[in-house]
């Protein structure tokens, strides 16, 4: 007579498959069967072709060369882009000369507000180095689409409005290819330094 197995050697042998499938999926996400980590195997960021706060034209391939920083917001935000742009400028001195090596662009996406002139006007609070960037409503859509960023105009009282939107500061590459978000609440001395890191 064939004896069948006790409860408690199916049930050890079903939490050992558990956990070899658990561990199969934590090494899947993390991306740990490939070469690269896996929040590089998302696409973000791409070609775009925009209108500096000078009203020239203004494109990726203009940063190529250095690593850059990209901020997407709009002038008439009360809080979180002035303060983005404030610490992205606390960077931008503390690299002192080797600003120069770096990119820094500010791309609206409030283009109905945001035109050059208003765009110049604005900048003069920052540092220098930072490029105001503006389109069309459709190519500042595709532009956002390609570095994933949300955004949306909510309506206000008596007419006017403001944009929600994502808040990130994208690092990419000498390439142009997207690095991680760039932490900008870390002091102004481990960003610098970490930010070298990329010359």
């Amino acid at each position: 007579m064939t004896r069948r197995p006790s409860r408690i050697v199916v049930l050890v042998a079903t939490f050992a498959l558990g956990l070899a499938v658990c561990a199969g999926l934590v090494f899947f996400m993390t991306g740990r069967f490939s070469k690269t980590p896996a929040f590089q195997s998302a696409t973000v960021g791409g070609p775009f072709q925009l209108t500096d706060q000078n009203g020239k034209p203004f494109s990726d391939k203009d940063l190529r060369g250095k690593p850059f920083l990209v901020f997407f917001g709009f002038t008439h935000c009360p809080d979180v882009c002035p303060t983005s742009l404030f610490e992205v400028s606390e960077i931008l001195r503390g690299l002192g000369p080797d600003a120069n090596r770096v990119g820094a662009v500010f791309i609206s996406v409030d283009p109905e507000r945001d035109t050059p002139a208003v765009l110049k006007d604005y900048l003069s609070s920052f540092d220098p180095h930072l490029r105001g960037l503006t389109g069309d409503p459709a190519t500042i859509a595709a532009v956002a689409k390609a570095y994933r960023v949300y955004y949306k105009k909510v309506p206000l009282e008596e007419g006017d409005y403001t944009m929600d939107h994502t808040a990130l500061v994208y690092l990419m590459d000498k390439q142009g290819r997207f690095v991680a978000p760039f932490n900008i609440k870390q002091s102004t001395a481990t960003a610098v330094a970490d930010l070298r890191r990329y010359l």
